[in-house]
């Protein structure tokens, strides 16, 4: 029960870094695109440095 309950939280934080990851309007999609890909297949590692580092300094790394 517990586990489910952790995958849940997990697929509901990656689905709003991905929307949040989409609305960079600054970024090409393209790079847009491949950062998404990555914070979803590294899974909970990949959420964790989107949230805790990512938010901010990627929209710049990437322009």
């Amino acid at each position: 029960m517990i586990g489910m309950i952790i995958w849940i939280i997990g697929i509901v934080l990656a689905i709003k870094a991905a929307l949040e990851i989409w609305g960079w309007k600054s970024v090409d999609a393209v790079k847009r695109l491949l950062v998404i890909i990555l914070v979803l297949i590294t899974s909970w590692i990949g959420l964790l440095v989107y949230y805790f580092w990512g938010r901010d300094n990627l929209p710049g790394i990437l322009k």
